[in-house]
């Protein structure tokens, strides 16, 4: 008879308890900053709280630089928790006490099984093409049999008949059959536990209620549910989570996702590429849930809208065009004095805050992330003489260097330094040279600012100033 992990759709009596729980053995990735902003904002949504959990009981690779990125990271997108992280390598001993409560009660036993005998078993499978799965050699057996003081691993004696149903609140029902669930190790010879233990432990303990994280996890919680049921029977309180099953992010040509794809730390998106937190917030919102079809979402609506009755089941496909898509709209709705302040930043000690901050309004309107920003303002702080590019030099040759010398002269008779004044100016001077604008503002913007793109020539002239404007000008004249 199949047994079920929750009622489908029903919420569970009292406060929504999420949690985050990656291992420190890298940065924060992009899936695993989708499965944190998930599990904040579900939270949010319920009114409930979300955690942080540190899984870092392997020593080897957990560092602390991993520790502290995957932080800065939350914090970056603005995830903020109810309670101080929980480190699992802290808790070792709490984990060790509830196998040995499980051995006590008969739902583990000890396994004497040598390496070399475990290996033979194994190879014995593969000849036979069976899956490779523990035996249960000592799941029956008197401990007394094992040679005194040989070592041993506590295991999980799991049902073996029968089957489980998980009603997921993304994947539907999962039903697995239960002798597909082998006896695996909860604690090792040398008295530390596995993560399969520790996670369930540590879910109980921190009073989770619904575990919201990757589809490649949904095989686990065949796993861990015995160890919450066991505990239920031997104390009661270990009530089954809700389970939301997330499917992974692919790449765009829908193969798994990669470095090449855009796998990469979220402080990678920051300082590589320009991202605005609340840019790569939407788009990971919008990356396996959606509302209607709203693209930008803000964080006060995303709070209100989102429930896990949005999440698709099949895998999303990462696009960084649509992401730097989504980064140009939060560009130009971002306050210009937070923007000045980090294109600054980025140009370095000779950058001016106050003239970025006036220049942004018509820096950022096309530009898509940071760096563009940065590369658009790279005339305001250039020092005579420019230096050129190829496309910009190409529009000084022929008589555009002559042409230059009677904007500058038009320019410099010109007292009010405004764009509407220097525009009606320069229309003026075209319309007497019976040529079109564009053969002016050509050369002008070559002259200006070394490049062949910029904000509009006028604004540029306004925002270098008069004497820059006009020494940049006549620097360039015949």
């Amino acid at each position: 008879m199949a047994s079920e992990s929750s009622i489908p759709g029903a919420e569970p009596n009292g406060e929504v308890v999420t949690r985050f729980a990656p291992s420190p053995t890298g940065f924060l990735h992009i899936g695993g900053a989708r499965t944190a902003l998930f599990n904040w904002l579900y939270a949010r949504h319920h009114g409930g709280r979300t955690l942080l959990r540190i899984e870092d009981t392997d020593t080897k690779r957990s560092t602390q630089a991993a520790i502290d990125a995957i932080i800065d990271g939350l914090d970056w997108l603005g995830l903020d928790f109810d309670a101080p992280p929980v480190f699992q390598s802290d808790r070792a001993e709490r984990h060790a006490e509830v196998a040995w409560q499980l051995l006590e009660a008969g739902h583990a036993y000890k396994c004497f099984a040598k390496p070399e005998e475990l290996e033979a078993m194994r190879e014995e499978q593969r000849a036979q093409k069976k899956p490779l799965r523990y035996d249960g050699r000592w799941r029956d057996r008197d401990p007394a049999e094992a040679p005194e003081g040989a070592p041993f691993v506590i295991r999980l004696k799991t049902p073996n008949e029968g089957e489980v149903t998980i009603h997921d609140r993304v994947q539907g029902a999962v039903t697995v059959k239960n002798e597909e669930i082998d006896d695996y190790i909860i604690l090792r010879a040398d008295g530390t536990p596995t993560y399969m233990l520790a996670v369930v432990v540590d879910d109980h303990d921190m009073g989770v209620t619904h575990v919201i994280r990757g589809d490649d996890h949904l095989n686990n919680a065949f796993r861990q549910l015995p160890i919450i049921r066991a505990m239920n029977a031997i104390e009661g309180g270990w009530a089954d989570p809700v389970y939301a099953h997330i499917p992974l992010i692919h790449g765009s040509d829908g193969a798994k996702l990669s470095k090449r794809h855009g796998a990469l730390g979220v402080e990678a998106y920051r300082d590589e590429f320009g991202i605005l937190p609340e840019a790569l917030f939407n788009y990971l919102l919008r990356l396996g849930w959606g509302h209607g079809d709203r693209e930008e979402i803000t964080r006060e609506e995303a709070t209100q809208l989102f429930d896990l009755a949005g999440v698709g089941k099949s895998p999303s496909r990462f696009d960084m065009k649509k992401l730097e898509n989504l980064n140009g709209h939060y560009l130009r709705e971002a306050d210009d004095a937070r923007l000045a302040a980090l294109v600054a930043t980025q140009i370095g000690e000779h950058a001016d805050v106050a003239l970025l901050t006036r220049a942004m309004p018509v820096l950022k309107v096309r530009a898509k992330n940071i760096g563009e920003i940065v590369d658009g303002a790279g005339f305001l702080f250039a020092k005579t003489p420019l230096v050129m590019s190829e496309k910009a030099a190409g529009l000084l040759e022929g008589d555009a260097r002559s042409i230059l010398r009677k904007v500058y002269e038009a320019l410099r008779a010109e007292n009010d330094w405004t764009s509407e004044a220097l525009e009606a100016t320069t229309k003026a001077l075209a319309e007497e040279l019976e040529l079109g604008l564009g053969k002016l503002a050509q050369p002008m913007r070559a002259a200006l600012t070394g490049t062949t793109t910029s904000p509009g020539i006028f604004d540029v002239l306004v925002l270098l100033g008069r004497d820059e404007a006009l020494a940049r000008l006549q620097a360039q004249a015949a």
